[in-house]
């Protein structure tokens, strides 16, 4: 069973009450995986809905044989929506456990069923769905430029608006080397002359934005798709 005190604040259920949040807590499963833990692979069937109750998810993607990250979700946060809405998909990405994770776990069946006695959940999903395809969209953008300390500003930035202006996720640098398609040796030469410019902070792996107007500026692309003159271009290494 969930957290009724959860759920109130999940996007999904804030307006409902405490009755009827009391009403579909039964319907959760509450799931405890270790570091590590394979949650499901790209292509498996998919008929469940994962929220985070603490913890942390990467999403991700091989290609070229290479982990491309997808996004990286915490605690509030929830998942797997995509396959379980349509049973004719299957699921379009791997999903492992980064840090010790407790989640909600919600099948289809009883999916549907909160939908049909819950209508406002699904202008909520939509509205969520919409704005990860918005983000889906900038990645693809940001994969196609050549500049690596273009795509590494603009990961920053992206991250910066969800976490704040210190961003609230300990990233390695080959984290962020897979979600910005490079190399481990190139993310630590750009963050280290990002640092000496003071455009950033990292301290414990977590990074803080000093000046959010020279990263726009470094992540700034032209409406013709070229890279706005923004000073030396950091090579792959």
């Amino acid at each position: 069973m969930s957290d009724i005190t959860f759920l109130r604040n999940f996007p999904f259920f804030e307006h409902m009450n405490d009755l009827e949040l009391a009403a579909i807590a039964p319907l959760f499963v509450t799931r405890t995986f270790a570091k590590g833990a394979q949650l499901f692979w790209e292509q498996d069937e998919g008929d469940e809905l994962y929220m985070i109750k603490a913890g942390a998810v990467q999403i991700y993607r091989h290609e070229e044989d290479r982990e491309v990250i997808l996004a990286i979700f915490h605690e509030g946060d929830y998942f797997g929506e995509m396959a379980l809405i349509d049973s004719t998909k299957l699921r379009s990405a791997s999903a492992k456990v980064l840090e010790k994770s407790t989640l909600y776990v919600l099948k289809r069946e009883q999916f549907f069923g909160l939908l049909k006695e819950n209508p406002g959940i699904a202008i909520h999903i939509l509205s969520i769905t919409l704005e990860r395809l918005r983000k889906a969209n900038e990645l693809i953008t940001d994969l196609t430029i050549s500049n690596a300390r273009t795509r590494i500003s603009r990961l920053l930035l992206r991250l910066s608006d969800k976490y704040g202006t210190t961003i609230g996720l300990k990233l390695t640098h080959q984290q962020i080397a897979d979600m910005t398609g490079t190399v481990r040796e190139t993310v630590t030469k750009v963050l280290l002359e990002m640092q000496n410019e003071g455009y950033i902070r990292i301290v414990s792996k977590k990074i803080s934005i000093l000046d959010k107007e020279q990263l726009q500026v470094i992540g700034a692309i032209q409406q013709d798709g070229r890279l706005n003159d923004e000073g030396p271009i950091a090579q792959e290494g």
